[in-house]
């Protein structure tokens, strides 16, 4: 192999739990291992908590095995209990069926973007022929309560007796188990990865594999199954990764933009940086020690978030890369007279816009509904005081002149800053 997959992630801090080592070493090493990890589709889009399991698919391929990328079309209807405190609301089948159509895009994106491939399978083609009757007999038989209620996702939820579990989250684990039999048995996989909350999810699946997989010499065709669980992702602060002040950081340009998606990795913290650099990147411990060293000489000019940024949006909004780092860099004292049109497009959605009429005054630009100042004279002193800055040079003229030409960016754009960070678009109309 191009690259030992343990090795990788035991230093990027991803090897949290390893069922046994001995047999995942000398499968990994013996040849491409078929692997899985599973989404769960409760939205059209995977967010950035999504990207650790992401990246590990992506770094097996490249390292020359065989991923998997399970999409729940069948458990995505019951919604797995782990690290949820109260029952899900269950998905209509059509928005259950767009999510996983959804997904199954974006997963595909990605992959391509990081010169990988990926298998994309759907549990729903297994799970949804089922008959009750026939799966307890067959599945259920094999599966301890006793054993079941021991699981953290379970034993959580018992004790809340105010929220509780209802009997349909409960099978979950029997239905992800059963995915890895039928993912071995249809397609030779023999791993599973995911968080270390899908701890009991796994080995109940390897379990099952070992009891139910065997040939008629009582042995394992595809080979003895493993499982591999990385950390749940915390920031330094101890609070959930993946929040911003708008809510979850989606993957999908519709439901966050790539510029939010951009600065949601320039503000990470510090203490963060080098953690997300071996988590989210591809980057080899040489370089990710280069950018953390560079870095810690200036701070403050976050050479390192920026790039994990461009990291981070080479694989998922390779496309936008160099418009977002353009407009961060203009709300961060770059030069708004070298613009784009397309940076300053892009601009428009992320702060405050407004239209206005070409040539008009300054006095039209700034004073009025849903511009900067409510007044004139709250304009007026804003512009005494050195705090009006219109197209990157700051305003000292009178409030009723017409603002000079070479303000108007491409001819119909001002970009307005008010104090010193609280930014507006002017467009004029075409």
């Amino acid at each position: 192999m191009a690259l030992d997959i343990l090795s990788d992630l035991r230093w990027r801090g991803l090897l949290h739990q390893l069922t046994d080592e001995t047999v995942a070493a000398e499968a990994l090493a013996a040849g491409p291992v078929t692997a899985y990890i599973g989404f769960d589709p409760t939205a059209a889009s995977l967010h950035v908590g999504s990207l650790l399991p992401v990246m590990t698919l992506i770094r097996l391929a490249l390292a020359g095995h065989r991923p998997i990328a399970l999409v729940g079309g069948g458990t995505g209807m019951i919604g797995d209990p782990s690290g949820k405190s109260s029952e899900r609301k269950l998905l209509s089948d059509d928005q259950l069926q767009a999510n996983v159509t959804a997904l199954d895009a974006q997963l595909q994106r990605l992959f391509a973007n990081a010169g990988a491939s990926v298998r994309m399978v759907d549990n729903g083609d297994w799970l949804r022929s089922l008959t009750l009757v026939g799966f307890l007999r067959d599945i259920g038989k094999h599966f301890s309560v006793n054993a079941m209620i021991q699981r953290d996702s379970v034993k959580t939820r018992l004790q809340a007796r105010e929220q509780g579990i209802s009997y349909t989250e409960f099978s979950y684990m029997l239905l992800q188990a059963y995915d890895f039999l039928e993912l071995y048995r249809r397609h030779g996989c023999t791993a599973q990865f995911g968080g270390s909350d899908q701890w009991g999810n796994i080995v109940s699946g390897m379990d099952l594999v070992d009891r139910l997989a065997r040939d008629e010499a009582g042995e394992l065709p595809g080979g003895r199954p493993f499982g591999v669980t990385m950390p749940l992702v915390t920031t330094k602060a101890g609070q959930k990764f993946g929040k911003s002040e708008a809510g979850a950081v989606w993957l999908d340009a519709a439901m966050t933009s790539p510029y939010r998606f951009y600065q949601f990795w320039i503000n990470a913290e510090d203490e963060d940086l080098e953690r997300w650099l071996n988590y989210f990147t591809l980057l080899d411990q040489p370089a990710i020690a280069a950018i953390v060293a560079h870095h810690a000489q200036a701070p403050h000019l976050r050479s390192g978030q920026k790039r994990l940024a461009e990291e981070l949006c080479k694989l998922v909004h390779p496309g936008e890369l160099a418009t977002v780092q353009e407009a961060s860099a203009l709300l961060f004292g770059g030069d708004p007279l070298h613009a784009t049109p397309a940076t300053l497009q892009a601009l428009a959605a992320e702060v405050p816009s407004f239209a206005v009429e070409c040539g008009c005054t300054v006095e039209q630009l700034l004073v009025g509904e849903g511009r900067p100042y409510t007044s004139n004279g709250e304009a007026r002193r804003a512009i005494q005081a050195g705090a009006v800055s219109l197209s990157g040079l700051k305003w000292s003229g009178d409030l009723k002149a017409a603002l000079p030409d070479d303000r108007w960016l491409h001819g119909r754009y001002v970009l307005v800053r008010k104090g010193k960070k609280d930014w507006s678009l002017a467009i004029g109309a075409v």
